[in-house]
């Protein structure tokens, strides 16, 4: 699997503080970037965004509007993961990339990005995904594993999908067709099940029981 360093793109230089709001205006215009970044001297001072840009006096120069910029970035290191908080806290479509010393390297576009998070094993390997949920004050990763593994399967990749201050949702990715036993075990934890999966023999029980009970007492 490629690298996410890979993705990193140079086609389009940084506007320069000198440059007028015009440039911007006419880059905005010609590409669908929501922000881009703007460098002063070689160094990466922010980035624009299209909407300031629109309305901003087009002879002024992308300079004196500074303080309005937007100063993310991400670092070359970064795994994608953090890369993609990054493009979300800032609804953004292009995040700018430093390295260590804050040299910038060019940018990531959200497109791309996303391009490499459907090449990764939790989405493009085999499996099935399940979505358990469990009091935030008893979660424990190690013991997802080892349920997982205990059934003789194996975790592809898991992340927190949803947390409050009470409960904590993660999403499993699993490489094993037939997920009941690893349900049925995570019951026996006591987490709960929130995705819906058609071979839940423990679900299907209880429907057919409802469904008797339901007959029994229309006689």
């Amino acid at each position: 699997m490629t690298s996410l360093f890979e993705y990193i793109n140079n086609d389009i230089s940084p506007l320069k503080s000198d440059n007028l709001i015009a440039d911007a205006q006419d880059l905005f215009t010609d590409l669908t970037y929501s922000h881009f970044p703007v460098s002063e001297n070689g160094i990466y001072i922010g980035c624009i965004r299209k909407e300031n840009a629109e309305i901003l006096k087009s002879t002024d120069s992308i300079g004196e509007h500074r303080y309005e910029f937007n100063r993310f970035y991400v670092r070359s290191n970064m795994i994608w993961l953090d890369v993609l908080e990054i493009f979300a806290q800032n609804e953004t479509n292009i995040v700018p990339v430093l390295d260590d010393q804050n040299n910038y390297l060019g940018y990531y576009e959200l497109e791309d990005v996303i391009r490499f998070f459907h090449e990764t094993p939790f989405l493009k390997e085999d499996g099935g995904i399940l979505v358990i949920q469990k009091d935030i004050k008893d979660y424990s990763m190690s013991q997802i594993a080892q349920i997982v593994e205990s059934n003789n399967a194996k975790l592809l990749g898991l992340f927190i999908s949803k947390i409050t201050d009470q409960k904590i949702e993660v999403t499993l990715k699993i490489n094993l067709g037939g997920l009941n036993d690893i349900i049925q075990s995570f019951r026996r934890y006591e987490y709960e099940i929130i995705s819906e999966h058609q071979e839940d023999a423990y679900l299907k029980d209880l429907k057919d029981r409802s469904d008797y009970l339901d007959k029994y007492l229309n006689i």
